[in-house]
């Protein structure tokens, strides 16, 4: 741990210690670890020291919609790239759907499927970045483990300096197939109107098929970790489906033809609490189902379901909030769409009790389910004989209007809507990204991990890092989620003297 996490933890212990003798009843968690992006979480106290409310608080904000007005709307899927450096290929492929809609014309066949290889190859690494190195060191290390373990250096530690290796040049290699075809790994160039703007040589596939092929044996090493590290011990077992990270919404998710899971394309299905399906709708009717609440303490806007209208922070009984992102998927589909991956599915199932799964923490059981899928898509692509075609674009011959395309993000369902005026400059941009879509049930979960776990204002660095799990199992991109209505930024400014006591505010907004 860095000297500057060192002194956050040390002064919310302290904090936590003078709630209990009630001279303070906040407890803030600044910075929070892990994740994409920047966030805070405040943790409000009674005067017995349980907890009142908490609060996961997002105070950064960023702008893609507004300052890509006016912008030519083939620069879409190279500009929302940027927001993200960890998820940015599901931001362009996204915006490279949207264009196909904005430009009414459909990819060749082969640019789909070199789409849907590069696209399967991005969720196998993202995944397998989420589950060794950010959300996964609290199991393979444990939650408890000191905070300077909790990482990748740690999981090295636990697993061995081979596996280690393994994992590390797993990731190298997947992410080479995603640089060949797309340019750049960080912000790829391959999407286009009408297709993608390379082929993949002949000569190159085997090289390609080596790497798929080792994926899914990657894949499935990685769901026996799993199993050895987290499905065998009985605490951790415990802690998944504890009723501190228990929520009951809805789940929304892409399904192909046979409601199974599919990270590309498909229809929206969204299930009720109890499984059954609430609604099937293609994405250019998203406004009819999605819409957008905002909190004043937060720059991330909270979805629900537009039909049953905002009904709080809530679940159970009468919810309107739902959830994206693996659990949910899992939760949406009937099963899965490769043989591997549907096997891992239905021991999931059996294990954590029957569907739907409710259990926040079992976002990182799905995500390795999630894993052997995306492998196994990468092999048959691969086998696949139009992968090496030359006819990789049908070139757009309509003006454009009104374009949306969706993806499944590694974190969730992600939306991509433009309109233009004639000459093809964005007149219109909004973008719902997964942890948007997730942010009510987030806010629900940090909250309710807040007041189970701390009694009697006795706080640990353990405990504080367990109500950090509970944000951190939907790998959220706050980056990705954040906006601000017309007008000017609300902004706080506090000003601290150098014994770090604060001395004015200054507020805007």
């Amino acid at each position: 741990m860095n000297p500057a996490t060192q002194q956050t933890w040390n002064q919310a212990s302290q904090q936590a210690n003078a709630a209990y003798m009630g001279e303070r009843r906040q407890v803030t968690i600044d910075p929070i670890t892990r994740l994409e992006g920047h966030g805070k979480i405040d943790i409000f106290l009674d005067k017995k020291g349980d907890v009142e409310r908490a609060y996961l608080q997002i105070p950064e904000m960023r702008g893609f919609e507004v300052f890509s007005l006016g912008r030519p709307a083939e620069d879409m899927p190279q500009i929302t790239s940027r927001i993200c450096g960890v998820c940015p290929t599901a931001h362009h492929m996204a915006a490279t759907k949207a264009l196909d809609d904005l430009y009414k014309v459909e990819p060749t066949s082969a640019g789909r499927k070199i789409r849907e290889l590069v696209y399967n190859a991005f969720m196998f690494e993202d995944h397998a970045l989420h589950v060794y190195i950010l959300g996964g060191p609290d199991f393979i290390v444990g939650p408890d483990a000191p905070p300077g373990l909790r990482n990748v250096v740690g999981v090295i530690q636990k697993v061995g300096l081979e596996v280690g290796k393994k994992v590390i040049s797993m990731r190298r290699r997947v992410r080479e197939m995603i640089t060949y075809l797309g340019g750049k790994v960080i912000h790829p160039v391959l999407g286009l109107p009408g297709g993608v703007s390379r082929s993949l040589a002949p000569e190159d596939l085997p090289r390609f098929k080596e790497t798929a092929r080792d994926a899914l044996e990657f894949a499935q090493f990685t769901l026996q970790v799993f199993k050895d590290i987290v499905l065998k011990n009985p605490e951790y077992v415990k802690m998944i489906v504890s009723e501190e990270y228990t929520h009951k919404t809805h789940y929304m998710g892409l399904v192909d033809q046979h409601n199974r899971v599919n990270f590309y394309d498909g229809l929206l299905r969204v299930v009720d609490p109890t499984g059954k399906e609430y609604a099937k709708f293609p994405v250019r009717q998203y406004r009819d189902y999605i819409a957008e609440h905002v909190e004043p303490w937060s720059y991330v806007k909270f979805c629900y379901l537009k039909p049953l209208g905002w009904q709080d922070f809530k679940d159970g009984e009468g919810t309107s909030l739902y959830a994206v992102a693996p659990l949910a998927r899992l939760n949406a589909a009937e099963g899965m769409a490769t043989p591997l991956a549907q096997q891992a599915y239905e021991e999931y199932f059996r294990v954590l009790g029957g569907k739907p799964v409710h259990h926040t923490l079992a976002n990182h059981y799905a995500r390795v389910v999630e894993i052997i899928q995306a492998a196994e898509t990468m092999v048959q692509l691969c086998d696949d004989p139009e992968i090496t075609s030359k006819n990789v674009r049908t070139l757009p011959t309509q003006k454009p209007t009104v374009g949306i395309g969706v993806v499944e993000a590694p974190r969730g369902t992600l939306f991509h809507h433009f309109e233009t005026d004639d000459n093809g400059l964005i007149t219109k941009a909004n973008l719902i990204v997964a942890t948007q879509n997730n942010a009510a049930r987030i806010a629900m979960s940090v909250d309710k991990a807040a007041k189970g776990l701390i009694k009697g204002g006795h706080i640990s660095e353990g405990l504080l890092n367990k109500v950090e799990m509970a944000f951190r199992a939907y790998d959220p991109c706050f980056g990705c989620a954040t906006h601000t209505l017309p007008g000017h930024t609300p902004l706080v400014v506090r000003i601290f003297d150098a014994q770090k006591q604060m001395v004015d505010l200054l507020r805007q907004g």
